[in-house]
């Protein structure tokens, strides 16, 4: 049953903001949670987000996770971290009169958010931020934080999913997508890596799960990484995984929907840029199987993405929003396009980062 509309301005009013609140527009480009800025007096700005249970049903989790990891990086002197608006009651979030859930955030001023990047300083500027992210959070006292989306970059179980899906095909697309099945197969070694650099000394931490480029403020005028968003996402988990997802979004300059699969081509500098960057940062929480496997957890991130892509596909599109026929099918392709590149140039990217880790160890 469809609930009724809600008057963002008086749930905003329930925080405890330091003004009247004067309005409350929504705020577009998001893809889970309904987003709204609202306005207070003085003039002051704040982001109000209605939060999407069906992607995050243990938002008890989620939402002890954020606070504990928010709080932490601004009781580190973490400059511009994301900052949460308690309720008038004290709580980090809230629910409106029809159960749906809230939670406002501090904005950051004079910050914006871009996709990719476009040079390999500016790549080796985005990973260092998102590497530093974890290095801050490495000391978070415990207990552990949930694990609230269990199994997230669980490789084997995604392509189990797959193939499920795919014996079911219960939208009747499964014949179409002969090559891509055949693509999610040919290169299923890549589901068991994380797990292998586990046994080679890996251990996981805190991570962010989502790191793209537009999941980092930046300053409007120097372009310089001032705060880390997005954090629903931020739970245990490999550390290689977030140079993955962000190699996966920021070395190639083709969207991850592209039709035309010849422009997805990994650039080898933006790679060697991110890797710079990351392991400045982030190298010494890595063991040295997992700071000489960078291109491997770029492959099995993107390869992971594709199978997620192509069993919402086969699944009727039931997961991520389309906006075309075909979309999540084209998305697939895509990145499985994207992985062919990254084989491909496996071995020069595996020497770049043997050379950065040299320049590293003697500098």
């Amino acid at each position: 049953m469809n609930r009724p509309p809600c008057d963002p301005c008086a749930i905003a009013a329930r925080f405890a903001l330091p003004g009247r609140v004067l309005d409350a527009e929504p705020l577009g480009g998001g893809h889970i949670h309904d987003t709204f800025v609202a306005t207070v007096s003085p003039v002051e700005r704040f982001v109000l987000q209605r939060l999407n249970e069906r992607v995050f049903p243990d938002l008890d989790g989620l939402m002890e996770n954020l606070g504990r990891v928010t709080r932490h990086l601004q009781a580190q002197g973490a400059p511009h971290a994301l900052t949460l608006v308690p309720t008038a009651d004290g709580d980090d979030w809230l629910r409106d009169g029809e159960g749906r859930a809230w939670r406002a955030f501090r904005l950051v001023p004079g910050a914006v958010s871009r996709n990719g990047v476009d040079t390999p300083p500016e790549a080796c500027a985005v990973a260092a931020a998102f590497g530093d992210f974890q290095r801050r959070l490495a000391d978070l006292p415990g207990p552990p934080l949930h694990e609230h989306l269990p199994g997230f970059h669980d490789g084997a179980a995604r392509l189990r999913s797959l193939q499920d899906i795919a014996a079911a095909d219960p939208c009747g697309r499964a014949a179409s997508s002969r090559a891509e099945l055949a693509c999610a197969l040919e290169h299923a070694h890549l589901a068991g890596l994380f797990a292998d650099l586990g046994r080679l000394g890996a251990v996981p931490g805190i991570v962010h799960n989502d790191t793209k480029p537009d999941n980092l403020l930046r300053d409007a005028a120097t372009g310089a990484p001032l705060c880390v968003i997005d954090l629903d996402t931020v739970m245990p988990g490999w550390r290689l995984a977030d140079f993955g997802d962000l190699a996966r979004a920021a070395c190639c300059r083709a969207p991850e929907d592209e039709r035309d699969l010849s422009r997805m081509q990994a650039d080898a500098d933006l790679f060697a840029g991110l890797a710079r960057g990351f392991l400045h940062a982030a190298g010494p929480l890595c063991a040295p199987a997992e700071r000489s496997a960078l291109p491997d957890a770029a492959m099995a991130i993107v390869w992971e993405q594709g199978v997620r892509f192509l069993a919402d596909w086969l699944a009727g599109d039931t997961y991520y929003a389309v906006h075309r026929p075909g979309h999540n099918l084209d998305r697939c392709r895509a990145q499985f396009a994207l992985l062919r590149s990254l084989s491909r140039q496996a071995d020069d990217l595996r020497a770049r980062v043997a050379r950065i880790l040299d320049e590293q160890e003697t500098a």
